[in-house]
C-alpha cells in the first residue's frame, strides 16, 4: 500500500475539506480526535458563542490543538448574528448599508465586525451576502441583500469584503451564482432561478464579480437550480464552480452552503450531497447547524464516512480532495498571517450613526405615555433563526406601561384584528411588521388595524414598499438587529432627526431632514427578466 493510499492518509485527505458544526461551548471529544487528523476547520453558531467571552475562550481552546484550524460563522450584521444572538447585532446589516449607500461607511462597519471576530478568535466570516434582491417576494434574502440595483450592490459587496479583510477576517461572497431572484428558501426546499446566462451576467454576477475583485478569500455556493446549469443545484455542480473560475477568475476557496439544508437533504441526500459537492468543485463543505450534540457526531461521521466510501471505490478521484484540500490550507496560511497583524481601532459609535441615518420616517410618529404595541411577524427567518424581538424588548424598557401583544395565527381578518386591539383602547398605537407584503393574510390584517386605528405608527424592519401605500405613519429601519431598533426607539420616543454621515443622500432624501420623501414602491430594476 503507497502512502498515499494508507488509511491515515485517506483520512487526512477527507477532513481537510470538511468543516462541521458541534453542539455546546466546547469541543467534544470526537471534534478534538478529528482535528488531530487533519480537520479543515469549524463553524460556529450561536449555541457555541452565547457571549464574547466563551467565544474566545473556545477559539482559544481549538487554536490551541492546531494553530491553522479554520475557525468560521456567519456574522452579517443586522439580521444575522452568531455572536449577539440573545440581545441582537449591534451592528446594522445590509439592506441599511444600501440605503445609506455610502461605500466608506459600508467598508468601516465590516471593518468593525471584523474586529469582533478577531476577539472571538474567528478567522473567516460567512459573509457578506451579495445577493441582488431582485424578486421582493424573496423569503430568505431581503433585508440581508444591499438593494435590488445590480451596481449598488456590486460597490458595497466589494466595500464589505475590503473592510472585513482589512480587520484579518477573512471574506466569504454568497450565495453563487445569486439567490435574489428566488421565491423560495433553500433552508426548505430548492429554489430555481430563472435567469439565462446573459441576465446572470449583467445582473446577478456583478456583485461576485466585484467582491472577486476585491480579494475575497472564499466563495459560497447556494443550493439554488439555476437554468443555465442544469438540474443539480450550483453547491453540487461543476458548471457553477467552472464558471466562477474560469469566467470570473477566482482562486480561492470554494465552500458550500450548509448540507442540511432542505434544499439538498432530501435529494440526493446528506452524504451523497457531500460527495457531489466536491465532484462539483467545492473546496470546502459546510456540514451545518446541528440540533444536538450526537446529530452533530453523526453528522461528521456521516460526509467523513461518503466522501471515504467514494475515495475507496473510485468515485471520488484523489486529485479532486488534493486539490481542495491544497487551497483550504491556502486559506488556513491566509488567516494566521492575518491573526499575527494588529487588529484595527474600534469605531464604537458607528454602527448607531449609521442605524439612525438609514432610518426612513414619514408622518407623526412619536409616541404618547404607555403605548400598545401589536407585532405581526409570525414566520421565523431561517437564516437568523429568530423574530428579532429587539424592538419590542427595547421599547418596553423605555416606555413603563407598554403592552406589547401578538396575533392570531389564523382566523377572520375581523376576528383577528379585535383580538389583537383587546385593551389599546384610547393608547398610542404601535404595530411592527416585516413583511406584509409576502402574505396576503398579513396585508389584510394591517390594512384592518390602520382603517381603525389611522394614527397608528407602522415600524417596518423590512423594505419600504411593504407599507408605502398602507400607512401615514412609518418608521422604516431596514432590519431587525438591536442597533436597528435602538434608532426606531430614539424616533418613537420623540427624539429629533440625525444628520448624515457623509454628503451623499439616497433617494428622496432633503438635507438636514433625517428623514427621506416616500420614493417609489422599489421593484424589480431589470425589465428583461
Amino acid at each position: 500500500m503507497s502512502p498515499t493510499n494508507t488509511p491515515d492518509a485517506s483520512l487526512r485527505l477527507v477532513n481537510a475539506v470538511l468543516l462541521p458544526g458541534f453542539h455546546g461551548t466546547e469541543p467534544p471529544p470526537w471534534l478534538l480526535d478529528a482535528v488531530d487528523a487533519g480537520l479543515a476547520g469549524v463553524v460556529y453558531f450561536a449555541h457555541n458563542v452565547p457571549d464574547p467571552k466563551t467565544a474566545a475562550a473556545l477559539s482559544a481552546t481549538l487554536y490551541a490543538r492546531r494553530a491553522d484550524l479554520i475557525v468560521a460563522s456567519d456574522e452579517e450584521g443586522g439580521d444575522v448574528t452568531r455572536l449577539e444572538a440573545a440581545t441582537g447585532s449591534s451592528y446594522p446589516g445590509n439592506g441599511a448599508l444600501g440605503e445609506v449607500d455610502d461605500t466608506d461607511v459600508t467598508e468601516r462597519v465590516a471593518r468593525a465586525i471584523g474586529h469582533d471576530l478577531r476577539a472571538a478568535g474567528i478567522g473567516l466570516n460567512l459573509a457578506p451576502d451579495v445577493d441582488v434582491n431582485a424578486d421582493p417576494d424573496n423569503p430568505v434574502i431581503g433585508i440581508r441583500a444591499f438593494g435590488s440595483d445590480a451596481a449598488l450592490v456590486a460597490r458595497h459587496s466589494a466595500a464589505y469584503v475590503t473592510g472585513l479583510q482589512s480587520a484579518g477576517v477573512a471574506a466569504c461572497a454568497k450565495h453563487f451564482p445569486g439567490h435574489g431572484d428566488t421565491a423560495v428558501d433553500s433552508h426548505l426546499r430548492v429554489p430555481h432561478l430563472s435567469a439565462d446566462l446573459d441576465l446572470l451576467r449583467r445582473r446577478d454576477l456583478l456583485p461576485f464579480t466585484a467582491a472577486i475583485a476585491a480579494g475575497s478569500r472564499c466563495l459560497m455556493t447556494g443550493h439554488i437550480k439555476a437554468l443555465p446549469f442544469g438540474d443539480a443545484p450550483a453547491s453540487l455542480n461543476p458548471e457553477a464552480t467552472r464558471l466562477a473560475r474560469q469566467e470570473l477568475g477566482f482562486t480561492g476557496a470554494v465552500v458550500t452552503d450548509a448540507l442540511d439544508m432542505g434544499a439538498v437533504l432530501a435529494d440526493p441526500g446528506f452524504g451523497p450531497a457531500c460527495v457531489q459537492a466536491v465532484l462539483g468543485g467545492a473546496d470546502l463543505l459546510c456540514l451545518g447547524n446541528p440540533a444536538s450534540a450526537e446529530a452533530a457526531a453523526l453528522s461528521y461521521a456521516t460526509a467523513r464516512d461518503a466522501l471515504l466510501d467514494a475515495l475507496a471505490t473510485g468515485v471520488l478521484p484523489a486529485d479532486r480532495l488534493t486539490d481542495a484540500g491544497r487551497r483550504a490550507r491556502e486559506l488556513a496560511d491566509w488567516i494566521v498571517a492575518a491573526r499575527a497583524t494588529p487588529p484595527p481601532p474600534k469605531e464604537d459609535a458607528l454602527p448607531l450613526a449609521v442605524a439612525r441615518t438609514a432610518l426612513r420616517v414619514r408622518g407623526k410618529v412619536a409616541l404618547g405615555p404607555a403605548p400598545y404595541l401589536i407585532d405581526l411577524r409570525q414566520r421565523v427567518n431561517h437564516a437568523s433563526g429568530s423574530r428579532s424581538p429587539h424592538l419590542n424588548r427595547l421599547l418596553t424598557e423605555a416606555m413603563p406601561g407598554l403592552t406589547a401583544t401578538g396575533v392570531p395565527p389564523e382566523g377572520p381578518t375581523a376576528t383577528r384584528a379585535d383580538t389583537a386591539l383587546q385593551g389599546s383602547a384610547d393608547r398610542p398605537l404601535v404595530v411592527v411588521a416585516r413583511e406584509p407584503h409576502r402574505d396576503a393574510a398579513e396585508t389584510a390584517l394591517l390594512r384592518e388595524l390602520i382603517a381603525r386605528r389611522p394614527d397608528a405608527v407602522v415600524v417596518l424592519t423590512g423594505w419600504p414598499h411593504a407599507v408605502d401605500a398602507l400607512a401615514a405613519n412609518t418608521v422604516v429601519t431596514y432590519g431587525s438587529g438591536r442597533v436597528n431598533a435602538q434608532a426606531a426607539v430614539e424616533r418613537l420616543l420623540g427624539g429629533t432627526p440625525h444628520r448624515r454621515l457623509s454628503g451623499t443622500h439616497p433617494r428622496g432624501f432633503t438635507p438636514g431632514s433625517g428623514a427621506a420623501a416616500p420614493p417609489a414602491p422599489r421593484r424589480k430594476r431589470d425589465s428583461a427578466r
